[in-house]
């Protein structure tokens, strides 16, 4: 008989400036810990529009390279028709999409099975507001 499926979730709650990335792994190897879960995945997920969670190295020059491929592809500043609604973050937006809101993340003997260079990335892409990002674990 197979063991029952176990689930832990958690919320966190940041408020960060406009373009920064947060690197989220640690915060959840701890909170895989907590979950008790030993073999899964982890669902993480920004909850929010205008920001997203992504898997790659933690290397400030590829940051500075991701910055500048979403700027070019959304560029702040234009003139975009979701302003005409009394907001000034289409870009934002955009950039969301580009990266996407969440993320899964394989668990194998109680550890993220992370590649060797992967790391996991909270993105805000608007700013100034608190944002949820949903962890939630699952498995046996």
């Amino acid at each position: 008989m197979l063991p029952p499926v176990k689930a832990h979730t958690e919320y966190f709650t940041y408020r960060l400036k406009k373009r920064e990335l947060l690197h989220m792994t640690p915060t959840l190897e701890e909170e895989l810990a907590r979950s008790g879960i030993e073999e899964g995945f982890m669902l993480v997920s920004a909850m929010h529009v205008t920001a997203g969670v992504f898997v790659n190295a933690d290397e400030s020059g590829l940051h500075s390279d991701i910055w500048k491929w979403l700027e070019g592809l959304a560029p702040s500043g234009v003139d975009y028709k979701h302003h005409r609604t009394g907001e000034d973050n289409g870009d934002a937006h955009l950039k969301s999409l580009l990266i996407h809101h969440e993320v899964i993340v394989p668990i194998t003997k109680r550890r993220l099975d992370l590649g060797t260079w992967q790391r996991v990335f909270y993105a805000e892409f608007d700013g100034e507001r608190s944002k949820r990002v949903l962890v939630k674990v699952m498995g046996t």
